[in-house]
């Protein structure tokens, strides 16, 4: 490979990074033809982009990020594709489901919301990370939870109010 390829590989590689806020380092290899097309398409299916890429090339790109991923140079080991997503937890549960079937993806590191997870004794940790839209949904159904009590209060409340205005009204 020319070292101009090279360069804009590293480019390329650098751009997604800064880019996405989520990405995951696994280790796809030995998987036949067929399995690695169902692993394209389930990812393709669920948004995440799937790269695989020499070691040296995304250590270069690591390296010239806007990231703060040192820690994830140790996970640079075999073979290694990065899946990149715009949900933190996606490509965590993408692999466990797909493990299931097949011995691959194994999960080597990931960058999750600016902390580095590594090794795949991490994933069960990432698979129950809570993307920023359900934890707006938790915040907002915390929110409302006691809103709708104290206007169900209000409401029955309402009613008794209404009946002793009704007596006292009789009673003049």
């Amino acid at each position: 490979m020319k070292r101009s390829e090279k360069l804009e590989i590293i480019n390329n590689l650098t751009e997604q990074i800064n880019s996405y806020n989520h990405f995951y380092l696994a280790d796809i290899a030995d998987l036949n033809a067929e399995a690695s097309s169902d692993l394209r398409r389930l990812c393709f299916t669920k948004e995440v982009k799937l790269v695989v890429v020499k070691n040296t090339l995304l250590r270069k790109a690591l390296e010239n990020s806007e990231k703060n991923a040192d820690e994830l140079y140790s996970a640079l080991i075999g073979n290694t594709s990065v899946m990149f997503a715009e949900v933190g937890n996606v490509p965590a549960k993408l692999i466990k489901e797909f493990s299931k079937k097949h011995k691959k993806p194994v999960l080597k590191a990931a960058f999750v919301e600016e902390s580095v997870y590594v090794g795949e004794n991490q994933l069960d940790a990432l698979t129950s990370i809570k993307s920023k839209d359900e934890l707006l949904g938790d915040l907002i159904a915390l929110l409302q939870s006691p809103m709708k009590t104290v206007v169900g209060q209000l409401q029955s409340g309402g009613n008794k109010i209404h009946g002793i205005l009704q007596t006292l009204s009789e009673k003049e």
